[in-house]
């Protein structure tokens, strides 16, 4: 909610709070703006600006505990403080994207993902790798979870023991300082994990907790008894059940019941008490000043419990995220969010808004291709981008064909039913097919958390594996592996015309295949994800840039496709039209931004199609178009479409 949408009463009550506060502000910071005189006046331009947002939505949440005004004024020193240590360069970068608020809507974005240590080795290694993240044509890179975490089980990182501690393992905080300073010179920004949801039980709050002191307690959800978690388990659906049942674990140390959504080790946080959101928004606010531009906010649906829900999507989730976001625009305007809802369709586009996060990741999306490869029938596919794509203005999707996590069936049984698909059915047919139990399946994929008494799992496995490269290439089938090679470069070239960001993660660029020795490893073994995160294989992208090897082809292949996006403005921006074809193999859409069009073609058949050209010229192609991989100028009536071609007409 913008400034301007509060109502006047509101608006004045904010005013009033900030007349309030405000004196006590300078005189405690009087030092500071004396010494960053033109620092602090544009420090308090934008608190006076975004102030009213962050007032309503901070007194929404919290207007209940009696000492609102204390947890207030704290927040607002948590701010300044954060702004006397922005560095310079921060600052200008603050300008500029103040100045250009969409400009990662740009068809030049190009995002990839890896972890550290799996990619280079460490924080050093990942330095040394910006030569071929500029060649691959990055312009974000997301680092996957790098901070101090448990040894052994930590969920892949994602159990932080501390936000300003990097995993000794990896390297240091003035390393990943220097690394951000070294990629945004680059052209290329930091995107790092916010574990929004939970710490680890390794964590100072967490120890502090654990040895009695109530402060601390507070900052999670603990129970003396299992009354409340047997009432709030009536409604809650078991994440992984495998590891334990419920959401609650117990600690003997201090008698209580510790509410884990997730993992016994991976504490909830309470954001019901104030001192956690401030707390929270100085870690935020901590890493912005590291340089990370973008923070992948965790598990976002799960941060507000309140019983008798699903305690999954409430509306305070929302508001805390854009209090979050309002408290950044004030100290560090540039830091961007993105939301990881993996969650129904109709929740997932609630997190998406300039004021809260202003990226999303699309997992229908992924999921969609993977399914629309199994059954080469785009109506899914087709009828999701038609009516669940559109998102507001100054967002963007982050669009990916798979990520360090398993693929869930994502799509709305409602939007299945409307096709005549059984939701049920139909998945069960998937996972079938993509754990290669079903006959005929090109795929290599693993289960991940099935659970046998529902027919319910994920799947796991690298892109190329999914694919059937390694079905192919374990059967010597020269044309499988063509064949493979075009359903990897088909579904790439979707999420880098669709509109948003494209995300590779690196290793697929190269056709990297499925790692089964992590079941060696008892702290890997029971969790078949890590079949999709082995080490980079830097003698294999060597090869990439050898044409007669499979890492060549798929490389060169997918290095022409960023380069067509990268080349095209029609691809800016989230403007889509999807067309009206008579093939149910053949998906179709037009682009269009700056006066520029393209019309994408993307056959899902392992047959050739064709498509009558009078349908194409319904969507504005003449006679004569030019195919924008080939450069080629193209003279024809019906159109031919190869086994998996990818086409972008430029007319």
């Amino acid at each position: 909610m913008q400034e301007e949408a509060l109502a006047s009463p509101e608006r004045q009550f904010a005013q009033l709070s900030l007349q309030r506060l405000l004196p006590r502000l300078q005189a405690r910071y009087a030092a500071q703006a004396s010494a960053d005189q033109a620092g602090w006046e544009l420090f308090l331009q934008r608190l006076q600006a975004h102030f009213p947002r962050l007032f309503d939505l901070y007194y929404r949440l919290y207007a209940t505990q009696y000492d609102f005004f204390f947890h207030l004024e704290d927040l607002l020193c948590t701010l300044a403080d954060s702004w006397q240590q922005r560095s310079p360069a921060l600052r200008k970068l603050d300008i500029r994207r103040e100045a250009q608020p969409d400009w990662f809507e740009s068809h030049k974005m190009l995002g990839g993902v890896c972890y550290v240590d799996l990619f280079a080795g460490d924080l050093q290694g990942v330095q040394e790798k910006i030569p071929y993240f500029q060649e691959l044509g990055l312009t974000y890179l997301h680092l996957m979870p790098l901070f101090l975490a448990p040894q052994g089980e930590n969920d892949g990182g994602y159990a932080v023991s501390s936000y300003r501690q990097v995993n000794p393992a990896l390297g240091n905080m003035k390393q990943l300082s220097t690394l951000a300073g070294k990629l945004r010179r680059a052209g290329i920004s930091l995107v790092l994990d916010l574990v929004f949801n939970h710490t680890s039980d390794e964590h100072e709050w967490a120890q502090r907790a654990l040895a009695g002191e109530q402060t601390y307690q507070a900052y999670y959800r603990m129970f003396p008894d299992r009354q409340a978690p047997d009432a709030y388990e009536a409604n809650l659906r078991e994440i992984f059940p495998d590891e334990h049942p419920g959401a609650f674990t117990y600690r003997p140390t201090i008698d209580r019941w510790v509410w884990t959504t997730f993992h016994a080790y991976q504490w909830d946080l309470n954001y019901a008490n104030p001192e956690v959101f401030n707390r929270m928004a100085g870690e935020m606010l901590f890493l912005a000043n590291l340089g990370v531009e973008v923070l992948r906010l965790d598990a976002v649906a799960f941060i507000w419990k309140r019983l008798g829900t699903s305690c999954e999507n409430l509306p305070e989730a929302h508001l805390l995220i854009q209090a979050f976001n309002a408290a950044a625009r004030i100290a560090a305007p540039a830091l961007l969010f993105k939301s990881e809802a993996i969650v129904h369709p109709d929740e997932v586009a609630r997190y998406i808004a300039p004021e809260e996060c202003q990226l999303s990741y699309n997992p229908l999306l992924m999921a969609l291709l993977w399914n629309t490869l199994a059954t080469r029938q785009v109506n899914l596919l087709d009828q999701a981008l038609r009516e669940r794509f559109k998102i507001k203005p100054q967002c963007a999707w982050v669009n990916y064909v798979r990520c360090h996590d398993d693929i869930g069936w994502t799509f709305s049984d409602e939007d299945a039913a409307s096709l005549g698909i059984n939701g049920y059915d139909h998945r069960r047919f998937l996972n079938d097919f993509y754990s290669g139990r079903f006959e005929g399946s090109f795929a290599c994929g693993l289960p991940f958390q099935e659970n046998p008494k529902t027919g319910d799992m994920r799947i796991s496995g690298t892109c190329a594996s999914l694919a059937g490269l390694e079905k192919a290439l374990e059967q010597g089938d020269e044309t499988e592996i063509d064949l493979a090679i075009q359903r990897i470069l088909l579904i790439h070239g979707v999420i880098l015309t669709v509109g948003g960001v494209p995300l590779i993660y690196l290793g697929d660029e190269t056709g990297m295949l499925n790692d089964y020795s992590y079941r060696q490893d008892a702290a890997k073994a029971a969790d078949s994800r890590w079949v999709h995160r082995p080490s980079a294989d830097w003698e294999k992208v060597a090869r990439r840039s050898d044409s007669g090897t499979i890492e060549g082809r798929i490389y060169q292949g997918l290095g022409r496709l960023i380069e067509l996006r990268q080349s095209t403005p029609a691809l800016s921006g989230q403007d889509l039209q999807m067309m009206n074809l008579p093939n149910e193999h053949i998906l179709g859409y037009v682009r269009s931004a700056g006066g520029e069009r393209a019309l994408v073609l993307a056959n899902f058949s392992e047959k050739a199609q064709t498509i009558p050209g009078n349908y194409l010229r319904l969507y504005g192609l003449s006679y004569t178009y030019r195919d924008g991989l080939s450069g080629n100028l193209v003279q024809m009536d019906d159109l031919p479409l190869d086994p998996y071609e990818f086409l972008v007409l430029l007319s």
